[in-house]
């Protein structure tokens, strides 16, 4: 019996992927989909700007990926470089032209001992990468210094981070105090380094632990305007509000029913902050009365793993879950009329969901530089990158 419902699970994943393939023209104007020889459980964008070339037609932007191999294979956390048209509208017409733009190309391999849970890049210097990997330890790898192809070395990062016991995926640089490094683990724990204070040795202890939650920490991250808060969240479904100058959580409130995934806070508002949780739904709250939410985005169908703000709109913000979906949300659509029939499709705020992975999204990061572009990373091994049709967003262009 399991066996014939795992097999009917695959034709149904198939023949949902056969419908949105046939309909990508309707509902994108930029779609890269990129095999990757293993999984990548990370993606984030670099803020450095893009490289123009080609007549200004074309530019480079780059992308921090990591493997997740199997069977003693190496590991590796990797920098692509992707190739997009300068106006991603036109994407279709030039793709015609010139078949192999757009397209992703790996540019840098750095050695990583263990599996690279998540990988992010320091703001003020996008050279300098931090990566969670299956250890305790935290790796800090300063790409220039890096070789560009270490198949066949040894993992050597600039820097070891020691204060967890085990491994975990929580990591936030901060935008305002550089070197400051935020993480959370399975360990119950909250460490802070601060990487300016390269030791000698390579290895660094943490300047601040905090052990305030019952159970792991699945996420942290820096506030988008105070240079002194944090916030976390855990299987302990509490989010917690922390501010460096003490040692204890301002605030710590119980905010959904199941596990709290991923947080993050709102960059033009500096009282909201989205929650994602096992419970199949995304919290929207008030720093300042976290008692009850302001509003409860629901559409997903199973665990929400993932939330973040669109860094270009104040009212825009993605999610992704173990349905294979990434649903791109839209606040100002919050009571919008709805024609018969359209409510079956998700609440008037759901403004587009992307359906192009095969298996549970791992990770997805916004292209500041390029507004509405969208990388995501599965469990399928694909790397896609993608900007929804501009007919969907347009009206909330009119709008801002």
């Amino acid at each position: 019996m399991g066996e014939r419902e795992e097999a009917g699970g695959v034709d149904q994943v198939e023949e949902e992927f056969s419908v949105w393939r046939k309909n990508t023209p309707f509902l994108y104007d930029l779609i890269i989909s990129h095999a990757l020889e293993w999984p990548s459980l990370t993606v984030q964008w670099l803020p450095s700007p893009p490289s123009p070339y080609g007549d200004g037609t074309f530019a480079g932007h780059k992308l921090i990926l990591g493997t997740h191999t199997a069977d003693d294979v190496p590991n590796f956390l990797l920098v692509a470089d992707v190739h997009l048209p300068c106006n991603p509208a036109t994407a279709i017409e030039t793709s015609l032209e010139t078949p192999e733009i757009p397209k992703v190309e790996i540019s840098q391999t750095i050695y990583v001992d263990g599996e690279v849970n998540r990988a992010r890049c320091m703001p003020q210097n996008s050279s300098l990468i931090a990566a969670k990997t299956s250890g305790s330890e935290v790796y800090v790898f300063d790409c220039t210094k890096q070789a560009m192809n270490q198949e066949g070395g040894s993992c050597d990062p600039d820097l070891k981070l020691r204060g967890h016991d085990k491994e975990g995926y929580g990591l936030s640089w901060s935008p305002f105090k550089e070197g400051y490094l935020l993480s959370g683990s399975n360990d119950h724990k909250i460490c802070v380094w601060d990487v300016s204070s390269m030791p000698r040795d390579k290895v660094l202890e943490a300047k601040y632990v905090f052990e305030d939650h019952g159970s792991v920490v699945e996420d942290v991250s820096w506030h988008s305007m105070n240079e002194n808060l944090f916030g976390s969240v855990g299987d302990d479904c509490r989010l917690m509000i922390w501010d460096l100058r003490t040692n204890k959580p301002q605030q710590s409130v119980v905010v959904h029913e199941k596990e709290v995934n991923y947080l993050s806070f709102n960059p033009f508002n500096e009282w909201v902050v989205a929650t994602a949780s096992s419970d199949t739904t995304v919290g929207l709250f008030d720093t300042r009365k976290m008692t009850s939410p302001l509003h409860v985005l629901s559409g997903h169908t199973e665990e929400v793993f993932q939330v973040e703000w669109d860094p270009n709109h104040e009212t825009v913000l993605a999610s992704s879950a173990d349905d294979r979906r990434l649903m791109v949300w839209d606040l100002n659509r919050i009571g919008d009329e709805q024609l018969e029939g359209e409510a079956e499709d998700g609440p008037p705020e759901l403004l587009f969901s992307h359906g192009g992975h095969k298996a549970k999204i791992s990770d997805f990061s916004w292209n500041k530089n390029e507004p509405w572009v969208i990388s995501s990373v599965a469990e399928d091994n694909t790397l896609q990158v993608w900007q929804m049709a501009e007919s969907i967003y347009r009206d909330d262009e009119d709008d801002v």
